[in-house]
């Protein structure tokens, strides 16, 4: 009994360690009745154990398939689950998807217990969940993680700019939720630590983002990325020690230093698209005098006449960062990726290295974002068949 209350305390202070996302309450289960469980001592310590059965956490659990797999994909690529059995599993509960990323332990509920708690304790893991199950089951997780990763990592054979602008924001939701949510600065011991997006927040920014990419024709996947390498689309501050030597100061400008006929001025970046000051007002005088016609824009995302920069509002920078991204392709003549770098290293001096984190981005978002919306497709068509069988059943 000694062992179990050591147990049951290590549980109860885990139990109230943060974690990065918000899930239902689940309780703390220490034994499972009918189990025979063997307990050992030795001078490497105390063992806990089950001889034919295998130790499992669950490490998050989720109500959409897209965005479960999205978390697996990631969660299975971090450093403290290396070498470790991570899975993805579904089932139906009250008439509902469910799915769960799974993790197996070490066959030792001890170790097991303070693995998972670590997890925890890193933002990896929602709870400190376990399970004793049969080989048999464990197959079976395996064979079903292999199918969804099979499901998601082949060809995409339906494209981005081919979806419904309704349909596309609800898969781009997803994927801004996903990558804010695994910034690496949510987890960081140290610094302001940015919040999330809300799924509200994320179905606004996805559908400004579809907005301006279709008014200035642009590559979706290649707006996303953007928005992804700098500021994973949370608004926050970016370089407050990034400045320019300018020949004079203009209004709105803070001057830091003067040099022979020159100023220097501070050039913040800002928003989810982190423009500088100068990118800013380069990309207003590029307003002016586009002959586009802005109506077509939801007014949130027109610029303003004047800019000013203590009044520019967030969903605006959108539309300017969308112009910026049009004008470098135009310049490197649809050169996805010069435009990609030239984004952060300017027209002068791309940066490769960028350019290469953009693609990375895009690439994945449309291979993933395209295999889900095939796989919605052929479920949709699946079930109108049936529903056409059954109303065409003759009936007694």
């Amino acid at each position: 009994m000694r062992i179990f209350s050591i147990i049951v305390l290590t549980l109860a202070a885990v139990a109230g360690l943060g974690c990065l996302h918000h899930y239902w309450p689940r309780p703390l289960y220490l034994l499972t009745p009918g189990i025979a469980q063997s307990i050992t001592t030795s001078a490497e310590g105390t063992r806990v154990t089950v001889s034919d059965r295998v130790l499992i956490g669950e490490m998050a659990e989720f109500d959409d398939g897209l965005f479960a797999f999205l978390m697996f994909d990631y969660l299975r690529g971090r450093p403290s689950l290396a070498g470790s059995a991570i899975m993805l599993t579904s089932s139906e509960e009250n008439e509902r998807p469910i799915y769960r990323i799974l993790v197996r332990l070490p066959d030792n509920l001890v170790s097991g217990v303070d693995f998972l708690a670590q997890l925890k304790a890193e933002r990896l893991a929602s709870s400190v969940r376990f399970d004793w199950i049969l080989r048999s089951k464990l197959d079976s997780y395996l064979h079903e993680t292999s199918v969804f990763f099979k499901a998601y990592n082949g060809p995409a054979s339906e494209r981005l700019k081919t979806l419904h602008a309704s349909e596309l924001e609800g898969y781009l939701r997803r994927f801004i939720r996903f990558k804010s949510e695994t910034d690496p600065r949510i987890s960081a011991a140290s610094g302001p630590i940015p919040s999330p997006l809300t799924q509200t927040d994320a179905s606004r920014l996805a559908a400004d983002i579809i907005a301006v990419g279709h008014f200035y024709d642009l590559p979706i996947d290649l707006f996303l990325g953007i928005g992804a390498m700098e500021n994973n689309y949370m608004n926050v501050a970016g370089d407050l020690e990034n400045t320019i030597w300018k020949r004079r100061a203009e209004p709105g400008d803070v001057v830091l230093r003067r040099k022979r006929g020159r100023v220097l001025v501070r050039n913040d970046s800002m928003g989810v698209w982190q423009i500088t000051h100068e990118s800013l007002r380069y990309a207003h005088k590029l307003f002016s005098h586009d002959k586009r016609d802005y109506t077509q824009l939801p007014e949130r995302l027109r610029p303003p006449a004047n800019l000013d920069f203590n009044s520019i509002d967030a969903d605006v920078l959108t539309t300017y960062a969308g112009l910026l991204l049009r004008d470098l392709l135009d310049r490197f003549h649809g050169d996805v990726t010069m435009a990609a770098g030239a984004y952060n290293g300017g027209p002068a001096k791309p940066n490769p290295d960028y350019a290469e984190g953009v693609e990375t981005v895009a690439n994945y978002a449309r291979r993933v974002i395209g295999r889900a919306a095939a796989m919605d497709r052929m479920v949709a068509e699946q079930n109108s068949v049936s529903t056409r069988k059954i109303a065409e059943a003759p009936h007694d």
